[in-house]
């Protein structure tokens, strides 16, 4: 840690020289081409930047971040997942979404990406392309993008999200944000996609749970 940003014991966190150049509390100007803007934003109207709220330091903890018994993700069993295997499991959202399939894929051992050890790690890659292809099983799929958001859990957890075929108004980053946009499927058909994926992933190894 740097000299400037070291903090004694019970000490409040000073913000770091990035967040002290912050206009806090000044509303922003939209640059130009900023995403509002964009083709595939799925927004029109007036859009205007929120006013920068000051930092909170220290940040709030993360769900699991006291470790692998205050995790809900380590705790739930297999058989709330779509499939899994001795070292991954895969699951939905909860809930249909708007999106022809919206996953996340995680290790069964509580890591997040900076210690996830490095047998792990190298599994990452071909762990990706396993649930692609499964996705792709359900045909009329262009893209399956992958996010990684690591603010909610400690528990890493790697979104893989699927853009229907033809429609390039969703390419792109804006992509999650047409999941929060598009009717949710019908609970029938997203029940019949998650078990497809389950299976298309089992053909390759491991155990589909629906």
């Amino acid at each position: 840690m740097r000299d400037d940003l070291r903090t004694e014991p019970g000490q409040t966190p000073a913000p770091s020289p990035y967040v002290s150049r912050l206009p806090i509390g000044e509303r922003i100007e939209l640059r130009e081409g900023a995403v509002p803007t964009w083709e595939v934003f799925p927004f029109e109207g007036e859009i205007r930047a929120k006013v920068l709220a000051a930092p909170v330091l220290p940040e709030p903890p993360r769900h699991g971040e006291d470790g692998a018994e205050t995790c809900g993700l380590c705790t739930k069993p297999d058989s709330e997942f779509l499939w899994t295997d001795e070292r991954w499991r895969l699951s939905d959202t909860g809930e249909p979404s708007g999106l022809p399939a919206a996953l996340l894929l995680q290790p069964r051992d509580h890591h997040d990406l900076a210690d996830l050890p490095a047998e792990l790690a190298a599994e990452i890659g071909p762990m990706l392309q396993r649930v692609e292809r499964a996705v792709r099983t359900l045909g009329g799929i262009a893209r399956v993008h992958v996010n990684r958001w690591g603010d909610g859990a400690a528990h890493l957890h790697l979104w893989l999200i699927a853009r229907p075929e033809g429609m390039v108004q969703m390419r792109g980053t804006c992509l999650p944000l047409w999941d929060e946009v598009l009717p949710p499927l019908p609970e029938a058909e997203w029940r019949e996609t998650n078990r497809r994926i389950a299976l298309a992933m089992a053909a390759e190894g491991g155990t589909a749970h629906c």
